[in-house]
């Protein structure tokens, strides 16, 4: 029997399935950083659509004003944000959350973020940076896998072992860098740890150079929906600097944002 991440992943169609709608979102998730001007042949191939869908659904995204071309090529307007600032306007508590980031900011001299789970992959929902500490750029909506980062590890803590083992399994982790524990059991120990002690670290795991620890964010009844975290060069702030100097300031923070849920 398929597990209900499965089913999430690849759902079937039915009553309730709108087959256009899902397709449409294929078109729109086959933009990105590495794709961000495509033909109609690359947008077809990149969504698994035949090329007539594929310009079915791009000329209505250009109607509709989410897609422009200039004939050949074909790209995402400025519209598209509006799907995502929908979600952001819907949970207020980003807007009132940014202060208290930017304090923490100000405090610990590194880079302050917030995010929330979605399948294999951490959302970024507020990012506040300091210093560019990554070789790709962050911002609001940017993905990056759950199993080897320090939010994300921390919000997997919140599943049960047999739906961990499911996320961790589909998330296929490989060696990102030397550091990089990607082993299915050893993975489980890490976030059994971090849901043990209620924060994560995560050293150089995702990026050389790269060191990240992480708090919840819980709401009223104690479950947590989001992490917050400080992400620095190892370089400049070791791991257990890190630990011993910032991660009070950091637990102090997102109980702050926990208290205007």
């Amino acid at each position: 029997m398929a597990s209900a991440l499965e089913k999430a992943a690849n759902p079937r169609p039915g009553d309730s399935y709108v087959q256009s709608f899902a397709r449409g979102l294929e078109v729109i998730r086959s933009f990105s950083a590495k794709a961000p001007r495509q033909t109609l042949s690359e947008v077809a191939a990149a969504s698994g659509l035949t090329r007539a869908g594929a310009r079915r659904i791009l000329l209505t995204l250009q109607t509709l004003g989410y897609v422009e071309t200039d004939g050949k090529l074909f790209s995402l307007t400025p519209r598209i944000l509006d799907l995502g600032f929908a979600y952001l306007s819907s949970m207020p508590i980003w807007n009132r959350a940014e202060p208290v980031m930017e304090a923490l900011v100000q405090a610990v001299q590194e880079s302050c973020s917030a995010a929330v789970l979605d399948a294999t992959d951490i959302v970024y929902v507020l990012r506040v940076p300091t210093h560019k500490i990554m070789s790709i750029s962050l911002g609001v909506g940017s993905r990056l896998p759950a199993w080897c980062t320090s939010m994300g590890r921390l919000l997997l803590s919140e599943l049960d072992d047999s739906a961990l083992r499911a996320r961790l399994e589909a998330s296929a982790p490989e060696a990102l860098t030397k550091h990089t524990v990607f082993d299915i059991e050893a993975l489980v120990a890490k976030v059994s740890q971090a849901r043990k002690q209620r924060w994560c670290l995560v050293n150089q795991e995702l990026e050389e150079g790269l060191v990240s620890i992480a708090a919840p964010i819980v709401n009223r009844s104690g479950r947590m929906v989001a992490a917050l975290n400080i992400s620095g060069q190892a370089n400049r702030t070791s791991a257990k600097v890190m630990q011993e100097t910032m991660l009070p300031a950091l637990r102090d923070a997102a109980q702050k944002i926990s208290g205007l849920l």
